[in-house]
């Protein structure tokens, strides 16, 4: 017996990343999962990987800021499956800059994104777990919603706007059995983490070992590290569980 089995469940952004270590993993533990990017081919890319280990997933190509495509999705998925148990909120985008640098275009689209997104895609499928009376969404937050970062400031604008909105959402939902967390991760070595260190310095290892000092265990997460944390927010382990920021960052917040 999985963890999830039977359990329907939605990841947005789950070509690369956390949402696809997320979605390998909700389907090991018996998960139906649609695998839901902007980038159908990555989308699709984490389909294969799920099915050549014997798991069951499918593919949607979706713009979470666009509010038809996240109807139009939460639909699709209801008529396929006849229910949606969990959603998890990952699709999101970053923005480097202080409050100078930050062009007013790069805060808006990082909004967007990131804070528009998660709202456009619960209010979306919110409507479908009342009706079964239960549900979980999984918003990504960031620790960066704790502490001051320097030049983030439309990300971490962006993060703690999610952060309060998840515990918003939970008073109100909480009466239809819908249970609503977050998740603020630390530095995960992501394919973005990749490309930014490639970009901003002469010396990836450099701007790695700065990185690394930011978290008490000296290394960056791992995408399965969040994984494993929203498999539990997924799962019936966590039915207690409501309003949290559950926080996996390798101790960054807490050395603050």
């Amino acid at each position: 017996m999985g963890r999830l089995d039977g359990k329907v469940c939605i990841i947005t952004g789950a070509g690369s990343g956390i949402g696809q270590a997320s979605a390998k993993l909700f389907a090991q533990e018996g998960a139906r999962v649609v695998v839901a990017d902007l980038d159908l081919e990555a989308a699709q890319g984490t389909v294969a990987e799920i099915e050549r280990s014997g798991g069951q997933a499918s593919a949607e190509q979706a713009d979470v800021t666009d509010e038809a495509q996240t109807v139009v999705l939460a639909q699709r998925v209801v008529d396929q499956h006849k229910r949606i148990d969990v959603l998890f909120n990952n699709a999101g985008i970053a923005g480097v800059g202080d409050v100078m640098e930050t062009e007013p275009a790069l805060f808006d689209q990082v909004m967007r994104v990131n804070v528009r997104g998660v709202f456009l895609m619960s209010r979306a499928a919110v409507p479908h777990m009342i009706k079964q009376g239960a549900g979980s969404i999984i918003n990504m937050s960031s620790g960066i919603a704790e502490i001051g970062l320097a030049r983030r400031v439309s990300y971490a604008a962006s993060k703690g706007a999610v952060l309060a909105m998840t515990r918003s959402m939970q008073v109100d939902l909480a009466q239809h059995g819908i249970r609503v967390n977050a998740l603020l991760p630390g530095t995960i070595m992501t394919p973005f983490v990749e490309r930014y260190l490639k970009e901003s310095y002469e010396d990836p290892e450099v701007g790695l070992a700065s990185i690394r000092k930011r978290q008490l265990s000296n290394e960056l997460g791992r995408p399965e590290d969040v994984a494993h944390a929203a498999l539990f927010l997924a799962s019936d382990e966590s039915t207690f569980v409501m309003a949290s920021g559950l926080i996996v960052d390798g101790g960054m917040t807490g050395a603050k």
